[in-house]
């Protein structure tokens, strides 16, 4: 066997344990991705069991934190045995995240203790829960980062912006909670609720963008119009200036706390049916490159290794049939020019990037001016204030499922429209 046969034998050997390695990211994503479900359910029923001093959701904090505990287990258990790899495939920056996660799951019993008896307030257990949540979404985050397959790396993008969507939203459903369940919203909590709002949009936006056109219909499928009609109802309820002196929760407000908990956990349990399908599409895709990786070895072995031609020397094939003249011949297979060759592959490679990030750029600014605009309309025909006016704008642009940018955009065509057809008539 020639030294040029047995590299490429292992550089094959290399990409099966890279693809390996994505394999058992993919399992730990879905560990991670049931673990994550279970915990924001039991974050919305210990928050309203808070609010509401233990009176209401112990039955259901009770069976939300016994699935919790389940899936944790599981969840370590996938995690102990990259520990114990005597060659471990993980990056060194995936370990290191995966043990700072670690402590934080140690401390999760005593955060339990102080909830059973309220020693701590609804929104710093909210925090905690957030805070081990946004660990455990760094572990897929850096999955993602570390991959080098574009395929995989595309899929794994769009599951955490999906997963970290889901994760506001669930976020969202208990600051709602909480609200409801006190009967009155105070400014720090509207604010972030749209807050809350704003940047769950931003990662479904790059998730879709991400995500494969089957991924793109499941979402569409499963996110029902009428149950995200009832949540911006009750998101327009809870944004509306209260009086500042508090009163004790009255029957309407339990029923709102009850109607806004179920309408968005119908919400997220439909983006975690979108995310299981995206977790089993990723393993399937896995397990198919590595079948294409061993398929590859395997053909390797056999047949006599053939010498595939660098790109400038496929340019200077070309000279047998179309003269490039000597000067060029000399230029492209010196050193320098195939130097230059090269170099000038990268640079136009970098600057199609920079060119990229400023297009998003420019399309950023562009849709903010659009909305600056409609709103402007909103509030002169409307007698709105600035901000009653984006959030008409907000709801509306999610009633009909469109961008806030397409929305605006129409608004303002047709308030053109009705302007000339009032200047036609004057003449």
């Amino acid at each position: 066997m020639s030294s040029a046969q047995q590299l490429l034998l292992t550089a094959i050997r290399c990409d099966i344990d890279s693809l390996s390695h994505l394999a058992t990211t993919a399992d730990i994503v879905g560990d991670i991705s049931r673990f994550i479900h279970m915990l924001q359910r039991e974050r919305g029923a210990s928050t309203v069991y808070l609010a509401s001093q233990g009176q209401r959701f112990k039955a259901r904090r009770d069976s939300y934190r016994q699935h919790s505990e389940q899936a944790e287990t599981l969840m370590r258990q996938r995690l102990e045995a990259l520990s114990q790899e005597a060659r471990p495939q993980a990056a060194a920056r995936l370990l290191r995240r995966i043990a700072a996660v670690w402590h934080a799951l140690d401390e999760l019993g005593t955060l339990r203790q102080a909830i059973d008896t309220f020693l701590i307030s609804p929104d710093a257990a909210t925090q905690a829960f957030n805070q081990l949540t946004s660990g455990l979404l760094a572990i897929v985050f850096e999955g993602a980062d570390t991959s080098i397959d574009p395929d995989i790396t595309r899929s794994l993008v769009a599951i955490f912006h999906l997963m970290q969507g889901k994760e506001l939203a669930g976020q969202e459903r208990a600051c709602g909670a909480f609200g409801f369940t006190h009967g009155h919203f105070d400014e720090a909590h509207r604010d972030l609720l749209n807050q809350l709002v704003a940047d769950q949009t931003r990662c479904f936006d790059t998730f879709l963008e991400f995500a494969t056109p089957e991924a793109q219909q499941a979402w569409h499928t499963e996110c029902s119009p009428r149950t995200l009609s009832g949540i911006c109802h009750l998101r327009d309820i809870a944004c509306r200036p209260s009086p500042s002196a508090q009163h004790p929760p009255s029957d309407n407000a339990n029923t709102l706390s009850e109607t806004w908990y179920e309408l968005m956990t119908l919400r997220i349990d439909s983006m975690k049916t979108v995310e299981e399908a995206l977790i089993d599409q990723l393993s399937t895709l896995c397990h198919r490159k590595i079948a294409q990786a061993n398929a590859a070895l395997a053909k390797a072995n056999v047949m006599p290794f053939r010498y595939m031609p660098a790109p400038y020397e496929q340019l200077l094939a070309l000279n047998d049939a179309q003269p490039l003249g000597h000067l060029t011949a000399d230029a492209l297979t010196s050193p320098l020019g195939r130097s230059l060759i090269e170099l000038t592959q990268a640079q136009a490679s970098r600057l199609q990037g920079l060119s990229d990030e400023l297009e998003n750029t420019r399309k950023a600014l562009r849709e903010r001016k659009l909305i600056e605009r409609a709103k402007g309309l909103i509030m002169a025909h409307q007698d709105m204030s600035e901000e009653e006016a984006y959030r008409f704008l907000r709801k509306t642009s999610m009633d009909q499922s469109k961008s806030m940018a397409d929305m605006a955009q129409a608004i303002l065509d047709l308030s053109a429209m009705l302007k000339r057809k009032e200047e036609h008539r004057s003449r």
